[in-house]
């Protein structure tokens, strides 16, 4: 099978490339022609490729010319619309990274593109597939919590544009903390739920991590309501200490009529220190999500409980962001378009 990765720009790229490059039967391919935010010290294009291991050309045209069957896009958020329908007018199906957009607007014309192509689409949301999350969705599904009446989550991380710049340009990315880092958990209530809708929404935001040294927003905190009656909250910071050992977390606890279910999609691990670095160290285990996610995508998304997350479901997370920024904007809650 070939695949093709469309920019190095997303820090989650060489991690995808590499878990692509190491699957039986699969050859890949990438292009990053688009390196013009990056900044000096971010290596990028042939040079990033080399480090990796795989093949590389200088331009989108030639990677299709190549003939992928599958295309992943890892580029800055605005330029996912543009690589997602060059995807769809070559007949390709197109894992995308998150968010599926900068806004609603421009997801739901790559839903579009892709329906018209009649090629998939689907969104990199890879905690739908962690052991820690699929306990929960099993136990609301088999009524063990009785209705779900409340959900606290928190995605906290790194602040990413220390890697790479651009998730600090309001107009690249679409936004701070708020647009990076709401959608995860957005899209595994929109699973829990079923699909059921978010009515309302309503967030504050500020910029008191890396005052003076970011211009958008570094942490958020967002109150959903929901069609079902479930209120959600989600934390959507960059308040991972810059020299912490792993990069962040997510994290749900889920109270029902019956019962609480708490869980962390990231605590397989061993926790210990280090004398020799005199630092706090911590070594993962288990389940790799992203590489779980790609093979989905790949080869299909099996018998297992849940699959990629698809266009549409990409695209209410979306009006969930942009109704969470007009909430932040007006103070107030705001309805979900």
């Amino acid at each position: 099978m070939k695949v093709g990765v469309l920019s190095f720009a997303h820090v989650h790229a060489a991690g995808f490339v590499r878990l692509l490059a190491a699957m039986d039967g699969v050859e890949v391919l990438t292009a990053d022609p688009g390196t013009d935010p990056a900044a000096p010290d971010e290596v990028r294009g042939r040079d990033f490729a080399a480090q990796l291991g795989v093949g590389h050309v200088d331009s989108y045209e030639e990677l299709f010319a190549w003939g992928p069957d599958k295309v992943v896009v890892c580029s800055e958020n605005a330029r996912h619309r543009p690589l997602v329908e060059l995807a769809a007018a070559h007949g390709v199906d197109v894992l995308c990274e998150k968010p599926l957009a900068t806004t609603p607007e421009d997801g739901a014309a790559m839903v579009a593109a892709c329906r018209a192509a009649g090629v998939r689409l689907a969104v990199a949301h890879p905690v739908r597939f962690s052991p820690a999350y699929l306990a929960v969705r099993e136990a609301v599904r088999a009524g063990t919590t009785g209705a779900v009446l409340a959900v606290a989550g928190a995605n906290n991380g790194y602040m990413p544009g220390a890697r790479r710049r651009w998730f600090t340009d309001p107009a690249l990315a679409g936004g701070g903390a708020l647009t990076d880092h709401t959608v995860h958990i957005a899209d595994l209530l929109d699973d829990l739920f079923e699909g059921a809708p978010v009515t309302s929404v309503y967030a504050q935001t500020n910029n008191v991590l890396y005052e003076g040294d970011v211009p958008v927003e570094t942490a958020g905190l967002l109150t959903l309501t929901y069609a079902n009656g479930a209120v959600a909250t989600i934390d959507c910071s960059w308040s991972q200490p810059p020299h912490h050992p792993a990069w962040g977390g997510l994290a749900m606890q889920v109270i029902g009529e019956r019962a609480t279910l708490e869980m962390d999609a990231f605590d397989q691990k061993v926790h210990g220190f280090s004398e020799t670095s005199r630092a706090g160290i911590e070594l993962p285990y288990g389940a790799d999500l992203d590489a779980l996610m790609l093979r989905a995508f790949l080869h299909g998304d099996g018998a297992g409980p849940v699959g990629v997350t698809d266009g549409e479901a990409g695209v209410r997370a979306l009006r969930v962001v942009a109704a969470a920024y007009a909430s932040a904007r007006v103070g107030r809650a705001v309805s979900v378009g």
